[in-house]
């Protein structure tokens, strides 16, 4: 007797991923607070520098113009970028507002970057936006001391933003509802509304301008 041939049902389907691109433009101010790479230089030397760090030095006067620079996030190209997961965690996090589980958010939606940030090599998207002003504003640190903090600042700022999802568990007018919902809700960059320390101070909003399929 011949043995019967097994046949194997296929039950996963193939990924069903498309893309759409928008136009965000800000409705509040953005404000960037990247750690620099002079701060991140600074506090590698230290631990490097073990229990003798702690030893008293003179302290180095305030280059307010150098955090200001530092504070942004810089193309390897020499563009200024918004970092990509950005705008990814904010349509994430507004997942809880609408009943979409988030775990599978993290696996359903995308934002393609434009570029790599020269310090880190973190994905950006580019920032039409112009010069920058710089904001000084005085925090309070985790210890409890006031310190003075220069921040790039731009009041009108937009953004084109390539977005890829799983068609299978958003459709597109879903993934503009999210995009449109994280910028009203969550916001980006510091001082959002959706910030994870404090109640944020409106910056960082935006809404879509336009919205087209992408190749």
């Amino acid at each position: 007797m011949s043995k019967k041939e097994t046949v194997e049902a296929i039950q996963i389907k193939a990924p069903n991923f498309r893309r759409l691109e928008f136009t965000i433009t800000g409705t509040a101010p953005l404000m960037q607070a990247r750690f620099s790479a002079k701060a991140l230089l600074k506090l590698r030397t230290g631990m490097e520098a073990g229990s003798t760090a702690k030893s008293k030095k003179p302290r180095e006067p305030r280059d307010f113009e150098a955090d200001f620079r530092g504070a942004m996030h810089i193309s390897s190209e020499g563009w200024t970028g918004v970092p990509a997961a950005a705008f990814r965690n904010a349509c994430i996090d507004v997942c809880r507002m609408v009943g979409f589980k988030m775990t599978h958010a993290k696996m359903s939606i995308f934002v393609e970057a434009d570029g790599l940030d020269k310090v880190d090599g973190q994905p950006l998207v580019k920032l039409d936006a112009g010069d920058p002003e710089r904001s000084e504003l005085a925090v309070r640190n985790a210890t409890g001391v006031v310190d003075i903090r220069a921040r790039p600042m731009w009041r009108k700022w937009s953004i084109k933003l390539r977005v890829r999802y799983d068609a299978d568990q958003f459709t597109a007018s879903d993934v503009a509802n999210l995009l449109e919902r994280a910028g009203t809700q969550c916001g980006i960059g510091e001082g959002r509304p959706f910030s994870k320390e404090s109640n944020g101070m409106g910056f960082g909003t935006f809404t879509i301008k336009s919205r087209k399929e992408a190749a």
